[in-house]
């Protein structure tokens, strides 16, 4: 997502025949925003008086939900242009034996390039996890559904990174190096999709006992 389009022009490129922005766009949005939620949840805890405790620390989650939405943001933008950059080696002449070797190497880089963004939107998602559910345990219990779809979020957003990797990697001729880089995102993939399922099942359990 290009954060300096509105929502409406965003939506409308998002649903138009251009193949940006696509999923793994939308999957790096979703990290953007489930830390935008996680910011909100610090906002509405620092300064409170039964919260105050936990004030230094929610200041400093703040500034990590603030980082971390700065990347995400990051890694959106380049989602695009690493699927501009596939795209534009499938353009490469191929009418003699070195434009074809050209051709070829150039789509196999840029494949590995479209297949580690989605990759890093994952590696970032297990790093925001537990700053989220930290906050769900220390901040304002007013706001415990918006840190839970905050939660479900990042879950989205890794499961959809994850989904783009897959495509990516499959179309590789190195096999080596995409079972490589499938094997390592699945492996933070599937701890992220543990660890946000079980806190979400608690924090529905939790407010459903009040």
């Amino acid at each position: 997502m290009n954060l300096d389009l509105s929502i409406k022009e965003y939506i409308t490129d998002l649903s138009s025949n251009s193949p940006t922005p696509g999923g793994g766009n939308v999957a790096a949005l979703c990290g953007v925003l489930s830390t935008s939620l996680g910011m909100m949840m610090c906002n509405l805890t620092i300064g409170k008086k039964k919260y105050l405790e936990h004030d230094d620390e929610m200041k400093e989650l703040l500034i990590r939900f603030s980082e971390l939405k700065d990347r995400f943001a990051e890694l959106a933008i380049k989602d695009n242009e690493a699927f501009d950059k596939v795209m534009a080696a499938f353009k490469l002449p191929k009418e003699t034996d070195e434009q074809k070797t050209l051709r070829i190497n150039s789509i196999e880089n840029a494949t590995v390039e479209a297949a580690q963004i989605p990759f890093e939107v994952i590696v970032t998602c297990d790093s925001l996890l537990p700053l989220l559910i930290r906050a769900s345990e220390i901040g304002n219990q007013n706001s415990m559904s918006d840190i839970g779809v905050a939660i479900s979020l990042v879950n989205t957003a890794s499961e959809g990174a994850f989904l783009n990797v897959v495509i990516n990697c499959s179309s590789l001729n190195d096999r080596n190096k995409g079972n490589e880089i499938l094997t390592n995102a699945e492996n933070f993939y599937t701890k992220t999709k543990s660890e946000a399922n079980n806190r979400i099942s608690d924090l529905i359990n939790n407010m459903r006992l009040k």
